[in-house]
């Protein structure tokens, strides 16, 4: 059984930053990429960041201002959020797509609120 837990989230003032943290444990044997998503109220659940072993890919909205790292040893990812704007307003779900004794498992965080307030 893998888990998956995000941690984090808050409520913070336009332009101001957070960071997110998520971390895998159970029985993982490799994982083939790491990312983070989110759902604001009314709205679809949307990538925002991934890390994968093709690369690293951010939604546009993002880009400049977050930026997803990986601790390999760790089997965690962060996602340093900077300017943060109203519309990033969201719960953020920590995704992970690992090899695990049973096989492979696309396994979510429960997710962690982020507001930003204008």
């Amino acid at each position: 059984q893998v888990h998956v837990v995000e941690s984090g989230g808050g409520l913070v003032q336009a332009g101001e930053s957070l960071r997110l943290s998520c971390a895998a444990s159970g029985t993982i044997f490799s994982i083939n990429a790491m990312g983070w998503y989110r759902q604001a109220p009314g709205k679809q659940r949307e990538l925002v960041a991934a890390i994968t072993i093709s690369g690293i890919n951010y939604v546009d909205s993002v880009k400049g201002r977050f930026t997803i790292a990986r601790d390999n040893a760790k089997n965690t990812v962060y996602l340093q959020m900077n300017s943060l704007k109203p519309e990033d307003t969201a719960i953020y779900y920590c995704n992970a797509r690992v090899v695990s004794g049973l096989g492979d498992l696309d396994a979510w965080g429960q997710g962690t609120l982020v507001t930003v307030s204008s």
